[in-house]
């Protein structure tokens, strides 16, 4: 497991538009450097993407969370380990999905 360092305000720059989108996957601190693995519904097995969840600072708060930027909008599969999903989520055009980690 790597760990990559913190992120802080202004870090990170998100490019959306018509059809593209981002999602956030918001984690506990127990998942600190694991990578999480997206892929779009109905893709091939193989095409997936993965994220290392990061601490994030902001505002005077930490949180945890991994982050998927310029996704094409459509739905996605979260996944918890190579053959469990944990959750699908809708990546809208020009804006940012949020998924809470179970």
């Amino acid at each position: 497991m790597h760990l990559d360092d913190p992120s802080y305000p202004g870090s990170v720059v998100l490019e959306l538009g018509a059809d593209i989108g981002a999602l956030v996957i918001y984690t506990g601190a127990d998942q600190l450097g694991r990578e999480i693995e997206i892929s779009p519904v109905g893709s091939s097995p193989g095409r997936r993407t993965h994220a290392a969840v990061r601490e994030r600072r902001a505002n005077g708060c930490i949180r945890y969370g991994a982050l998927y930027p310029e996704l094409p909008a459509g739905h996605y599969m979260i996944w918890q380990d190579a053959t469990t999903a944990v959750g699908m989520i809708r990546v809208p055009g020009g804006a940012i999905a949020e998924f809470a980690w179970p």
